[in-house]
């Protein structure tokens, strides 16, 4: 493949779906190469897989910078010396400011527990229990200003079984998430999705 596009992930924790996106983009016919991972904390063990993988990586803490524009300013510097192409959100937990998605608009992508529009925000597995859901599951979008919102990539529906609790429906959804969020980085990164 000639030109891969080159992307950076974003992780707060252990970035089980980060290690399926680069496991994806280890096949010479995927076009995506993943060339960095950012993270917000020095100890999410996604970390170490990254070091295993001899991908680049640094650590970008808010706890380094007055507020949230000069961190996503440091962020964007980074971005711009891997020349990145396209943003995935594995996991991250930082809410990204204006500015920065407005400048990276239609570049960032991000994985979410719920089938979207549906319980945006946290908790998702527990507050679809709590409202009697007979199916769940999760959702690759387009990430813009607002929170778990902008045009949809791809979703995958998982059924809400008897018996289920919180912990057995995020194991469920999380093998969905491994699934989905590989073949929506290459729908993006092939040009077959765009943002519009």
């Amino acid at each position: 493949m000639a030109h891969k596009k080159r992307v950076a992930i974003f992780i707060s924790g252990r970035g089980s779906n980060m290690e399926q996106l680069v496991k994806a983009s280890e096949n010479n016919d995927y076009p995506a190469q993943i060339v960095g991972i950012i993270s917000d904390k020095s100890e999410a063990k996604g970390l170490k897989f990254a070091k295993e993988k001899n991908i680049e990586h640094i650590v970008i803490s808010p706890k380094d910078f007055p507020n949230k524009q000069e961190t996503d300013r440091a962020i964007s510097e980074q971005l711009k010396k891997w020349k990145i192409d396209i943003i995935c959100l594995a996991g991250y937990m930082r809410l990204l400011s204006d500015d920065f998605c407005d400048q990276w608009q239609g570049k960032i992508i991000n994985i979410h527990p719920s089938l979207l529009p549906k319980y945006k925000g946290l908790n998702t597995h527990q507050r679809a229990l709590d409202a009697g859901e007979i199916e769940h599951g999760c959702t690759v979008h387009f990430v813009t200003k607002e929170m778990d919102d902008g045009p949809i990539i791809g979703q995958v529906i998982v059924p809400i079984m008897a018996g289920d609790d919180a912990d057995i429906l995020e194991k469920r959804i999380l093998k969905a998430e491994h699934k989905l969020y590989p073949w929506a980085l290459e729908q993006v990164a092939s040009g077959k999705i765009r943002f519009y």
